[in-house]
């Protein structure tokens, strides 16, 4: 009980000076991501140009408005959701390898995202990806329409199961079948869809838009505000479901509003920036590490602001001089999550060797 109710054991300066070093660090990357790249902005012309200030070199004014800024802000707002979305999909199932797209909502995008990209440019004899702005909203469109469509499933089976591991395992199937669907799509498919499916699925923070941050703004910031009441209910199920629905948690409606929330999170950010790997999965126990507590009240904004830092972080290195264009950011977030993954593994290993 102690462990869980952690909050209450450490003390809250601590907490307190914990959160202002991460937000430091957050702003601190936000500033770093609009100065370097392939063309280095001095900060002072950075400051200038957010305040509205005239500027007198026009390049610098149409890089940072129009190409950095979206791209940190996109890369704040799929840190933050994917991190909150791991969080509760960890506590929901009690299964530290649990991610936001543990469910098959991602797959579910990328089944939306092959058939647009590949079924269409088979059928039509023209690929989408060399459709410019217009093909890049008919991918977000499919990817997200696709999403929930999965979303919806598990919605109508979590009404339905009980069990939260059979829930778990029902989404995992999905998964497997959507994945299996765009295999069949990807052999039947014309080489230059297969390469953009290909594009995609590696992730990027580069390709929203000014108009399609008014979508993706407000879903994430609702996401992100639902799971703030929802707080409680994480907390206690900690304890267990049975224990939870004696202290009056109704298990089936939290359960209901956890994968909706979690759900709308990941269909939006994996629409505008593609699958992206183990921010969801590695975030939650870095927070975890580094607070020494499970309390909710807590974790939630401690990985919100860690999610964001590790974001930015890994679009900076993406993006740093010396590299042709950007990496792919998943190449970079699973260089920072397997290694995390890896020793939650090796940890849970070892504490449970002793009772052998």
């Amino acid at each position: 009980m102690e462990e869980i109710i952690g909050f209450h054991l450490v003390k809250r300066p601590k907490i307190v000076l914990w959160l202002i070093c991460l937000f430091v660090l957050s702003l601190s990357l936000f500033l770093l991501n609009l100065v370097f790249g392939s063309i280095h902005i001095p900060i002072e012309a950075i400051l200038k140009i957010l305040s509205g200030k005239p500027y007198e070199n026009e390049s610098w004014y149409f890089i940072v408005l129009k190409s950095r800024l979206p791209q940190t802000l996109t890369a704040m707002l799929a840190g933050a959701g994917l991190a909150v979305g791991g969080l509760q999909m960890q506590t929901l199932f009690r299964n530290p390898l649990a991610g936001p797209s543990i469910l098959g909502i991602s797959s579910g995008a990328g089944l939306g995202v092959a058939i647009v990209l590949m079924l269409a440019g088979k059928v039509g004899g023209i690929a989408i990806s060399h459709m410019g702005w217009a093909g890049h909203l008919s991918v977000a469109v499919a990817a997200f329409g696709g999403a929930i469509l999965v979303l919806m499933l598990v919605l109508f089976l979590s009404r339905h199961l009980k069990d939260n591991a059979v829930l778990l395992i029902v989404g995992i199937m999905v998964g497997y079948a959507a994945s299996a669907l765009v295999g069949i799509l990807k052999f039947y498919s014309m080489k230059e869809d297969v390469h953009a499916y290909v594009i995609w699925g590696l992730g990027s923070f580069s390709t929203v838009t000014w108009s399609q941050m008014q979508i993706l703004f407000p879903v994430v910031l609702l996401g992100l505000m639902g799971s703030y009441f929802l707080v409680k209910p994480l907390n206690v199920m900690l304890l267990g479901e049975q224990y939870a629905g004696n202290l009056g948690v109704n298990i089936r409606v939290s359960r209901f509003l956890i994968i909706l929330l979690t759900g709308l999170l990941t269909a939006s950010i994996t629409a505008f920036c593609g699958p992206i790997a183990f921010l969801g999965l590695a975030v939650p126990h870095l927070t975890k590490g580094l607070f020494r507590t499970s309390d909710h009240k807590v974790l939630l904004p401690a990985v919100i602001l860690l999610g964001v830092s590790v974001a930015l972080f890994s679009n900076l290195i993406a993006r740093m001089p010396g590299f042709e264009g950007s990496l792919p950011i998943n190449a970079v977030t699973s260089m920072i999550g397997a290694p995390v993954v890896i020793s939650v593994i090796l940890r849970r290993r070892n504490i449970r060797t002793p009772g052998v």
